[in-house]
């Protein structure tokens, strides 16, 4: 058995079974791939992959449980790596970070700026995507951070640790019937052509909880993943926009105003978190106090001690989040 196999056998499944796309991303034969993968089957008994013909079709269920010990024993040694890496160069390495657009366009920008000032040798890569996407990047070793506040039971294999809370804002150009309003009702925004973030993206679930409590059926007219799409199309005069409060800039937005929202919804919170094993450099400790000040290396090195999410909960339960 080799790990050159372990690995091969991880990134096929990575690539949905498409061996060709798997030694492209591996810079080697597909012929090799298959070679290797067929040996380690034989050589174990089983079979990791079914087939028809030439392609693979499914992960067999012994399959499943072999690259899940792969997946481990991977970390493991990219693990090792970064142990030497930390004690011959500290200040150096990468960094990937997976998150929605939201988080990458207002809430990290001046984190990033502090932490490239300190680390100006590691090279920082932003991942934006969907919650399925972040989390698949984190579990399967692409991201070494994943930073999201939607669909947290998508990262049951991540340790996640609570950052700060947020809540929206109701988004309108000036001279809109509500522009004057203090405090809008439910009823009154549930009336309006309403612009905001798709399904499982940005806190849309407190959005659409808010009105089902209310029995109230909201007339969601336009939909994007991105705050300055969604307020673009309030400009255009298209509806009502919620939207992050975050994502809205007096001094860029000054043609817009913004309602408060959090009499009508309950907050969200948004959580970092890594895969369980993890070996943190020096600097991705830097990178999460940096973020996050009241994660401390041994607050982080504690959350990273305890068995199960639900224990990390509770570790933090009584933390008084900042609300940006």
């Amino acid at each position: 058995m080799k790990l050159q196999q372990l690995r091969y056998i991880v990134e096929v499944l990575n690539h949905n079974l498409n061996v060709s796309a798997t030694a492209e991303s591996l810079f080697t034969s597909q012929p090799g791939i298959s070679k290797q993968v067929r040996m380690l089957e034989d050589e174990l008994g089983i079979q990791i992959f079914e087939r028809s013909g030439k392609h693979l079709t499914q992960v067999t269920p012994a399959g499943q449980e072999v690259i899940a010990i792969a997946r481990d024993i991977l970390a493991q040694v990219d693990g090792i790596k970064a142990v030497a890496s930390e004690h011959t160069q500290p200040d150096q390495g990468k960094l990937h970070i997976a998150t929605t657009h939201t988080q990458a366009r207002y809430a990290l920008p001046s984190k990033i700026k502090l932490f490239m000032e300190r680390y100006p040798k590691v090279s920082l890569h932003m991942h934006q995507g969907s919650p399925e996407a972040i989390s698949a990047a984190a579990a399967k070793g692409k991201a070494d951070f994943a930073i999201a506040t939607e669909a947290l039971h998508l990262y049951q294999d991540l340790i996640m640790l609570p950052c700060y809370h947020w809540n929206r804002s109701i988004i309108v150009p000036r001279g809109h019937a509500l522009a004057a309003e203090s405090k809008v009702s439910i009823e009154a925004l549930g009336a309006q052509p309403i612009v905001t973030y798709v399904h499982g993206f940005t806190g849309r679930s407190e959005l659409d909880k808010a009105f089902s409590q209310a029995g109230i059926e909201p007339n969601v007219v336009f939909t994007a993943t991105d705050a300055d799409v969604i307020k673009t199309y309030v400009r255009a005069g298209l509806g009502v926009g919620v939207v992050a409060t975050m994502a809205y800039d007096p001094s860029v937005d000054g043609d817009l105003v913004a309602l408060p929202a959090e009499h009508l919804f309950a907050p969200s919170t948004t959580k970092i978190g890594f895969r369980r094993g993890t070996f943190l450099r020096g600097y991705m400790y830097d990178f999460i106090e940096t973020f996050a000040p009241h994660l401390t290396k041994p607050k982080v090195e504690e959350a990273m001690q305890q068995r199960t999410q639900d224990a990390v909960d509770h570790l933090f339960k009584d933390l008084e989040l900042p609300l940006l």
